[in-house]
């Protein structure tokens, strides 16, 4: 069963070298689905098994925790890749162009990336997968090679690498502290186990400096300023692999380093950082949201406010709260996916990514509004969907830690954010359409087709309507993975 480790992993790479080297439409189209679905298939087996397989002596290694984060890379980046495949063009099969092929070659180059980084025991094998995803996502942001999209890609790659080199430095100094304790590791398990008397003021720096680099890759205010160019800039598929997959990941990152500084230090350095990381990033989301005048910036922000949730659930800590850290993780993932690929095809039909040029899109094109209305929900923490009860579980897990006074500012704040996002959403799709609207402008290739597959966001909103409710076996998965964190 160890094997399963290398799949996700060896799959990237046979798909990119195909999708860069075949000269097939049908291979650049279909190599980010196809490794998408393996490295799902790979996560589900993984959880399946039960067990905790390693590979090169712990350099991979799938606990509870990395195979629910694996199906999770899976899950989004086959409702992004899948979502994002435009109408097969029944005329004459030409080949696909360079730059198509390195879009489809980057897409796996990521999607493997990712894979690697949840699935391993090691902190310096992670911060390189994760320093990978920089590159990749950094050429796939500029893809489009206009200058707004070549200024976000820049804009992304300075701030991002300044984000990973703060990170690799406290990963040096973790290193430093276990070689002091008389045993050199970067081992998740040999870090957090409490077995090694590590430095208690070199690891409360290292940790410090971990943290703060990799929040940078999360989104987290106030290191967030690059996240709103980068996706809205960004092919629509990207912007949702870049949301719901890098976000996450970076912020698996963290959880995995808070339980090392947890163990050593006890809980109140990382509760105070990354309650007021997450407060401050619901306040910015919420100022930012009310004012935002387009629609692919204003599902950016909405990115920096689930992140912010995100850290106040993991600032309060135990089973609960982890618990419903990690099922928002996934339910948000498969809600902004959904979103970003509607909002790609909303560009190619209407041209334009300005809330004001969207009008009646419930009553003009159906097929778009429809998801859109029901990922929006998903997003805004309706019943059914798992969002409701993930949110509702943080804030009742905060409560209980004694932590009320947080969990009404942040009760307030996504009241904000509500009115925000419901009223900006409302102007694009209710309406009765305008007879003697202007003409439409021409469609934008790359982020999106007006005519896409269904079945993909129906099936990422059907899995968010029903993961709230699955005690057995989601439940269990949640709860066995929050126990890999000491919680």
């Amino acid at each position: 069963m160890a094997a399963l480790l290398l799949i996700p992993p060896l799959a990237a790479l046979v798909f990119g070298l195909a999708a860069a080297f075949v000269r097939s439409t049908a291979v650049a189209r279909l190599s980010g689905v196809s490794t998408s679905a393996v490295v799902l298939a790979a996560g589900i087996a993984l959880l399946a098994l039960g067990k905790v397989p390693e590979l090169g002596g712990g350099l991979l290694r799938a606990d509870a925790l990395s195979a629910f984060m694996l199906a999770v890379v899976g899950a989004v980046g086959l409702t992004s890749t899948w979502g994002g495949l435009g109408p097969r063009d029944h005329g004459a099969a030409s080949a696909p162009t360079t730059g198509q092929r390195r879009y489809a070659a980057l897409v796996c180059v990521f999607l493997g990336a990712m894979s690697v980084a949840v699935s391993t025991d090691n902190l310096g094998v992670l911060w390189v997968a994760v320093e990978a995803t920089t590159i990749a996502t950094a050429f796939l942001v500029g893809h489009q090679g206009t200058r707004r999209s070549l200024e976000a890609a820049w804009k992304y790659v300075v701030l991002g690498s300044v984000g990973v080199a703060i990170a690799l430095l406290g990963v040096v100094l973790l290193y430093a502290a276990s070689r002091s304790a008389g045993e050199a590791t970067l081992s998740w398990v040999a870090l957090a186990s409490g077995e090694l008397q590590l430095d208690p003021g070199l690891t409360k720096v290292a940790a410090g400096l971990a943290v703060l680099g990799f929040a940078t890759k999360a989104g987290l205010a106030p290191m967030h300023s690059w996240l709103p160019d980068a996706h809205s800039q960004a092919p629509a598929p990207v912007s949702g692999l870049m949301s719901g997959v890098l976000l996450a990941v970076a912020f698996y990152a963290i959880l995995r380093i808070q339980a090392i500084a947890d163990m050593v230090l006890g809980p109140s350095l990382m509760r105070g950082l990354l309650l007021t990381a997450g407060l401050l990033s619901l306040a910015v989301a919420a100022a930012l949201i009310l004012r935002q005048r387009d629609y692919k910036r204003m599902l950016a922000y909405s990115s920096i406010e689930h992140m912010g949730l995100l850290a106040v659930g993991a600032a309060i800590g135990g089973p609960f709260a982890v618990a419903a850290v990690l099922l928002h993780v996934l339910g948000h993932g498969l809600a902004k996916a959904t979103l970003f690929v509607v909002a790609g095809r909303i560009l190619a039909t209407e041209g334009s990514t300005r809330i004001e040029d969207v009008r009646a899109l419930l009553a003009r094109h159906p097929r778009m509004a429809v998801p859109y209305i029901a990922g929006m929900a998903a997003l805004l923490g309706f019943p059914p969907f798992s969002l409701f009860f993930s949110e509702v579980g943080i804030v009742m897990a905060g409560w209980r830690a004694g932590l009320g006074w947080a969990m009404g500012l942040t009760l307030a704040l996504l009241l904000v954010l509500f009115a925000g996002l419901a009223r900006a959403s409302a102007a694009m799709v209710l309406g009765a359409p305008v007879s003697d609207a202007a003409p439409r402008h021409p469609m934008h290739p790359g982020h999106g087709s007006p005519e896409g597959p269904m079945t993909p966001l129906v099936l990422a909103l059907a899995v968010t309507a029903v993961a709230g409710f699955l005690s057995v076996p989601l439940g269990t998965v949640l709860l066995r993975a929050a126990a890999v964190l000491g919680s």
